[in-house]
């Protein structure tokens, strides 16, 4: 399967333990079960630092106590190579975003904007598939990594799409300036603001996602798709017309 096997899951070095909070969404929705995270990342270098950054958000996010899994995109094929887009890497990246109710995207950013592999992955996610949507209300962390000063037209081109996919994108975003010089030789990012703002952002994608998630098939509810797909509304059980109704 195309999955990433995440080292020293349990292991991070650069997190103070004196200020972090290991349930961020106490409070705020159901924890149980786990909020499920799919990790996409937009880089096929040996030494990819999206790779390395979304590693890092990885653990983060199973110590707040998420299941996540990181998709590998090195053997997904160009869109339309194959017959239906009948690929093994295609139903396993559609079938992780099925699973997921969150996501996490990071691109490096290339001549100003997101990579062709990060761009592949979302071109592979249709809005509708077989009546279900493998991305629509999920919530949605952004996240980008530079070779020299710090920029956001990755991250602003990844909430574009985000939209686009109709997933809930969180306020909170990540841009890595100068990323080689964030990691270790072992691959771990090195104590930094850079690597407090990721933290930020992982406890902000939790929160997200445990407080929307009682509400998730509401929030897609839509009228235009009730109509499409015949579904008639029985006004004896619905409501909301109580709710507005002129008072006399």
């Amino acid at each position: 399967m195309p999955l990433r096997t995440l080292a020293d899951p349990d292991t991070m070095p650069a997190l103070d333990s004196a200020y972090v909070i290991q349930r961020p969404a106490l409070g705020l929705g159901p924890l149980d079960p786990a909020p499920r995270i799919l990790l996409l990342y937009g880089s096929l270098r040996e030494r990819s630092f999206s790779r390395l950054c979304v590693e890092e958000a990885a653990r983060l996010l199973r110590f707040f106590g998420c299941e996540t899994r990181i998709f590998d995109p090195s053997t997904l094929p160009l869109p339309d190579q194959h017959a239906g887009d009948d690929h093994p890497a295609v139903h396993e990246l559609r079938e992780l975003s099925l699973w997921s109710e969150g996501q996490v995207w990071c691109s490096p950013e290339r001549h100003g904007q997101i990579t062709g592999i990060m761009k592949l992955q979302i071109d592979h996610l249709p809005l509708s598939m077989g009546g279900m949507r493998p991305t629509q209300g999920r919530t949605l962390a952004v996240m980008q990594v530079s070779a020299g000063s710090q920029s956001f037209n990755s991250v602003n081109t990844l909430r574009v799409l985000g939209r686009w996919m109709r997933m809930v994108t969180i306020p909170n975003q990540s841009s890595v300036a100068k990323a080689f010089n964030e990691f270790d030789d072992a691959g771990r990012m090195k104590p930094s603001s850079y690597y407090d703002r990721i933290v930020d952002v992982m406890e902000e994608l939790v929160r997200f996602t445990v407080l929307l998630r009682p509400h998730a098939a509401q929030l897609v509810d839509r009228y235009s798709e009730r109509k499409e797909a015949g579904v008639r509304i029985d006004p004896t059980i619905d409501l909301s017309s109580i709710a507005t109704a002129p008072q006399s």
